[in-house]
This record gives structure tokens, sequence and C-alpha cells, in this order.
């Protein structure tokens, strides 16, 4: 299978933007083997591939990493350098001048590594929102570190870590740290780590962390949506390209309608819309994508996906991720990615709004939280946090091998710190949206994705800045009985619809369950049930066969457990080669 991993980078980005498209360098700390061949700036402990690194002006301090700041003309104003100095010659320099405050003046995307010649420290860090990811791994008295997982597989075992295969079936993708990988592990967003010569692994240390400082409670929503608006109209001019046109996913719920408004009112050039279905038959939402594109007087493409386009394209999909993601969207993703490349190079959208400003993805657990105590047999809070991404978590005692069962059900869950904290119920709840599933399975996702049809995707709406701010707002005017969003709704009325501002959500429903059952039945059988099967050792293939049979699926909610099952198995062939 020959995959688009790796692209050059266009000259024409929105943002001043070096090697963001081609995240490929690994990076070697410790006991190297200077034999090796495509080596660049090496030093007898360090080792750099795939990429030339940056050095600072005095010659001390050299940088590797992808990088993408909104507030680069700042700094280099501050450092006073000219305007046109990449990106990652600019960190260099503030690291040069600045050093570890560097982490704390920088603002966008990143994932970075800086190395310190004359004091032979070596630091690693990552942007606030987990925009670019990093990766880390120890083997032979070195330390590995690359921004994708697949370009340290020489250098770690094949064993899944059991721990993160539990939290991939609860969840649809792996939380924190862990890694599908046995002894790799991921940086966190908002973290560094700081290697000494002594070519250990450290702890990960927080220079930023979301927090909930609700600020002007007894305000009305009208001053908190007019300080949303004035941020959003500062922050979406910055992400736009110059001089050429862009592109926006639009699915016509509130979060891609507002970010496509917000470019037609702040774009002088063609802004393209993308949407999908699934087919004539099968609902869809292109009666709400094309009043907005309509609205907003965009160039609208809609992409119809038929099961054979879903099935057939899980592999790729699958290759151009880092750890597997169980959510039926990836493939949608990729090919409208696909599709958008013929028209633009940068393509915004909407994702963040649920997670900053109270989606109805939290209504389960504020309702369990009300009435749980009504049931005979309430479930702890984490264990209702897990039951609400209606995943694998309730099957797992069947699901799993007896003896991975025995190891696993005993470890503590990533969320359980965030869920138990102090603060306001749903801030807790986007709270963990933000760290785990905005981090983890969001960004990644569309990111990657993007990457893989040589796309710069960016998403406003996890801006540090939106972050922040969404975190002052009094959880009353994100989430309050049937209103969701209801700050947000009000910061962009005047650009919108009424229909979109009053329409419930409803979400992109994917029809798995359906094509499992009537065409995929067969394949998966065939993929799944095989004594070969990559799951095999790890998964009860008899649960497997009776979700094939449908049998007991009360909820249908066997195509969504089949899915994850599925990139699982492709996740583990593609990655075992």
């Amino acid at each position: 299978m020959k995959l688009p991993f790796f692209f050059s980078h266009k000259q024409s980005s929105p943002l001043i933007i070096n090697n963001l498209l081609t995240p490929s360098w690994v990076l070697g700390w410790g006991k190297i083997d200077q034999t090796k061949e495509n080596i660049s700036g090496h030093d007898p402990n360090l080792i750099i591939y795939h990429t030339q690194p940056t050095i600072s002006t005095n010659q001390k301090i050299i940088i590797v990493g992808d990088i993408c700041l909104t507030n680069l003309p700042q700094l280099q104003k501050k450092l006073d350098i000219s305007p046109t100095t990449n990106p990652n010659q600019t960190v260099a320099e503030l690291w040069q001048n600045c050093g570890l405050e560097t982490f704390l003046l920088l603002e966008g995307i990143f994932a970075l590594a800086i190395w310190d010649k004359e004091k032979r420290e070596l630091w690693i860090g990552r942007d606030r929102a987990g925009g670019r990811t990093l990766y880390y791994t120890v083997k032979n008295s070195t330390i590995w570190i690359a921004p994708r997982l697949k370009n340290l597989s020489p250098y770690h075992s094949k064993e899944l870590d059991l721990i993160a295969l539990r939290d991939y079936l609860s969840c649809a993708f792996v939380p924190g740290e862990r890694t599908l990988w046995q002894g790799v592990k991921e940086l966190r967003p908002g973290k560094f780590i700081h290697f000494t010569d002594k070519f250990e692994t450290h702890p990960q240390l927080t220079y930023w962390q979301p927090q909930t400082q609700v600020k002007n409670a007894n305000k009305p929503i009208e001053y908190h949506s007019q300080k949303l608006r004035l941020l959003l109209d500062k922050i979406i001019p910055e992400y736009l390209p110059k001089n050429q046109p862009v592109g926006a996913y639009l699915s016509g719920g509130l979060d891609s309608s507002c970010i496509t408004a917000l470019i037609a009112k702040n774009h002088n050039h063609p802004v393209h819309t993308y949407s999908i279905h699934f087919g004539e038959k099968l609902p869809n939402e292109l009666e709400f994508s094309n009043l907005v594109a309509q609205h907003c007087q965009t160039q609208h493409h809609i992409l119809e996906i038929t099961p054979d386009d879903m099935w057939n394209n899980l592999p790729i999909t699958i290759a151009n991720l880092d750890d597997p993601i169980g959510d039926p969207l990836t493939v949608p993703n990729y090919l409208l990615g696909k599709l958008a490349a013929e028209k633009v190079e940068v393509i915004l959208n909407g994702e963040g709004g649920d997670p900053c400003f109270g989606g109805p993805k939290n209504k389960p657990m504020l309702l369990n939280s009300i009435y749980g105590f009504l049931q005979e047999e309430q479930q702890d809070i984490v264990s209702s946090y897990l039951s609400s991404f209606q995943k694998c978590f309730g099957d797992l005692s069947k699901l799993l091998k007896p003896d991975i069962w025995e190891f696993v059900q005993k470890q503590p869950y990533v969320f359980e710190s965030d869920l138990n904290s102090d603060a306001d119920y749903l801030n807790r709840l986007m709270l963990l949206n933000i760290k785990f599933k905005g981090a983890d399975h969001i960004l990644t996702k569309v990111n990657n994705m993007t990457r893989a049809n040589n796309l710069i995707g960016l998403s406003p709406l996890f801006d540090q800045r939106i972050v922040e701010l969404s975190l002052e707002i009094p959880p009353k005017y994100k989430l309050s009985g049937a209103d969701e969003k209801a700050v947000l709704k009000q910061a962009v009325a005047d650009l919108l619809p009424e229909t979109i501002l009053t329409r419930p959500k409803s979400g992109m429903m994917i029809p798995v369950n359906f094509w499992f059952r009537k065409i995929w039945q067969r394949r998966t059988k065939n993929l799944l049930l095989s004594k070969k099967a990559a799951i095999a050792p790890y998964i009860n293939q008899d649960l497997i066969k009776d979700w094939l049979n449908y049998q007991g699926d009360t909820w249908r909610r066997y195509g969504i457990k089949l899915w994850l099952l599925v990139s699982l198995e492709i996740w583990l062939q593609v990655n075992r080669k």
C-alpha cells in the first residue's frame, strides 16, 4: 500500500508555517549509533533524522519542530528581528533570549524540541490545545522523540499497552499520555519535559492548563456574548490565507455555520464550503448546510459517501492516524479533505464548539447527576462518564479475554481526578472534553486527515484564547435546560439565519449500523473472526459473532461497536508490518 504520509510545504500558507505538513523528523538523545544514514544536526549524544535543524545566531540553540504561531509578528518585534524570519528561527532566537519562558510566549500550534548545546540539555514542548502531537520512548539508553507515532516504530516493541486498549474500547480513542504501544508516551498539551545528560525519562511538567475561572457571573448573557464576538472577530482573520481562496467544513450545525459566516465576513476571496451525505434515502442535514452556504454566498460542494467508499478507504484513513480512532467520521473527514484539496490549500472547521460552549453531548451526564439517585443501582461518576460515550465500556468484562480483564479492571482511568474535582459539574465535563476528547480525538482526527491530503486544517474554536474565555463564562449561559451553547448563538446571531440558531443539533449520523447489518456483515466476519486476526489474542471473538448476528441489539449500538473493532484490527495490521 502506498500511503501519502509526507508532503512539501506550501509557501502561500495563512499563518507563517514552516515544515508543518511534513512532520517526519525523529530526534534521538543518548547513546547514539552514529553510523546511521540520513542524519542531520548530530553531536555525540544527539541525532536528528529527516530534517535540517534551525540554529540560533549564537550557535548554542538547536530547534526542530512543527510550528505555526498566531503571534509571530509580535515575537519578531519583541526580538527586533526581520518580519520575514521563519517560525523555527524565531523560536530559536526567543529561547536564546528567554529560555524556558519561551513556552509561555508562544501562541498557536506547535510540537518542538530545543537542544542547548552549551548546557547539554534537551527540552520538548507542545501547544496548549493539542493542535500538534509529540511522542517519545526509550530504547537502549536513548530517548527517541517524534511528532508522529509511526516514526518511532523502529524504537519500541510491538506489545500493546493493555490499559490503553481498555481505554480505546471505552472511548473510541486513547486518552492521556498512554499510547497503544507499550512504553511509548504522548506529551500532553500545555506540557514540556526537560531531559539532562543522564539520558533518563522525566515527568511531564505543566506550563499551561485549562482552568475554570468564572468571571462577571452577575453580568447578563449579552455582556459575555459581546466579549466572545469581539474575540472571534479578532481571531478568525488571523486564520485566513492571504490572497487565495479558503475552505470550510459545513455540516449545517451551529459551530461550522458560525465559522463559515465569520470567514465570509472577513475574507475577500472565494470561500468554498463542503458537506456530506450518505445517499438520498438516508437522513441528512443538507437542508441546513445549503441554507448557510446560500446565506453566506459560498461556493458549496456536496460529497455523497457510499458504503463502499467508507469500507475501502478505512485502511488509508487508519494509516494516517497515530493511535486508532474508532469514530466513523474519520473516513468522511479523509474523503472530504481529498475533495477540498482540489480547490483550496487551507480549510477551517467548527470543532471546539461543543467542548467549549456546552454542546448536547454533555446532557446525558447532567441528567444522570440530577436523576441518578432515583436508580436502584446508581453508577459512580467515572462509570457514568465512560458509559456516556456509548461504546464498549459496559461490555469490557465479556469483550476482553479473562486474563486481560482481570489485569485492567482495577486500573484507574485518567479522567478520575477531573471528574471528582470541586468545579461546577458542567465545567468539569467541559474541561474533560477540552483536555482529552479535544486533544486525543477531535484535533488529532481532523489534523491528520487534512494533512494526509496536503491541506492545512485549522480549528479556531480550539484557539487557546477562545478556550480561556469559554471557561470564564458562567455555565448557565452555555447549557441551560434545552438551550445549548446560548452564549455562542447570541454572539453570532446577526450572521446566521434564525433556523440555524433555533434548530436542535442532531449530529452527523453515519448509518454504520445499517451497513454492517445489510452490506458489511460478511466482510466483517472474515476480518474479525479469523483465528489469525490481530485482535484475537485480546478480544472474545464469540461476543463479536453475537454482535454480527445482531442478537440483543435493543439500542442499535452494535454498528458503532463493530466499527470501533474493525478500526482497531486494521490499525494493528497496518502498524505491525
